[in-house]
């Protein structure tokens, strides 16, 4: 039995991308990983190593304060990711026998949290930008790059019918 890998962000082609993989999940007896990748940037003034003359304990304890704030912001920040990354899944009916999981990744580059994901699976499944007419050929930055260099098979999902790289 392998995974399936669906990149997840929130969207309604992300959702129904994800409602596609449950289903080819259940045809192959495969189980489904959701991975939503988020970005988190620290507080700024957690880099301010204070001004000449600044009496060096005074910049150590508002350093430690700023260190002490970013993880705070860090851990809300995930916590926040693990929440999306629930509704998402929890919004989508799980026939029987299959498993779906949901990850919260930190990472700026969605492409490459998938990509590194794609090692250990059997498919990569990543929604399409969505848009219809001529904008609706081209792919998004995060498929492509996921087409390019994933370890697995992919699956573009559109609206309509999925595409495979």
């Amino acid at each position: 039995m392998g995974t399936i890998v669906v990149g997840i962000d929130g969207s309604e082609q992300s959702r129904s991308a994800l409602r596609w993989a449950v289903e080819e999940a259940r045809v192959r007896g495969s189980s489904v990983e959701a991975v939503y990748a988020y970005e988190h940037t620290p507080v700024w003034g957690a880099y301010h190593y204070g001004t000449v003359g600044e009496d060096p304990d005074r910049v150590r304890e508002r350093e430690a304060r700023l260190r002490e704030r970013a993880a705070h912001e860090d851990a809300v920040a995930h916590r926040h990711a693990q929440t999306l990354i629930r509704e998402v899944v929890d919004d989508v009916a799980t026939p029987a026998g299959v498993s779906v999981s949901a990850a919260a990744v930190q990472d700026r580059r969605p492409a490459h949290a998938l990509v590194a994901r794609s090692q250990d699976a059997e498919l990569l499944v990543v929604g399409s930008r969505g848009r219809g007419g001529f904008a609706g050929l081209l792919l998004g930055s995060v498929s492509q790059q996921c087409a390019q260099h994933a370890a697995c098979p992919v699956v573009i999902h559109t609206t309509s019918e999925p595409a495979v790289a």
